[in-house]
């Protein structure tokens, strides 16, 4: 006998799938853009520390802390152009 919660209701639980969900609010629509955003921009310093990284560019904690803070992808974008070319991760930090 199955004694788990769905067994003595006779349902069961299927995933979800709100890959294609239209959300209504727009509440929800400027969270889930944001959080969109927010994670872009994680990876997007995460890619600069990256070539830092592969650079042999010696980054401070302050520098790390300040790109991996920062949430603007204009900026992140500036920094990283900027990072293939200069030798100091302060150079790039202005």
């Amino acid at each position: 006998m199955n004694s788990s919660p769905d067994s003595a209701s006779g349902s069961q639980t299927r995933p979800v799938d709100i890959k294609n969900y239209e959300w209504q609010s727009d509440w929800a629509k400027s969270h889930i853009a944001q959080g969109y955003a927010v994670g872009y921009a994680r990876g997007m310093a995460k890619a600069l520390l990256n070539v830092l990284e592969a650079r042999r560019v010696t980054v401070s904690d302050d520098v790390r802390a300040r790109i991996t803070e920062c949430v603007e992808i204009e900026q992140l974008t500036r920094w990283i152009r900027r990072a293939a070319v200069m030798d100091s991760a302060e150079e790039f930090i202005v």
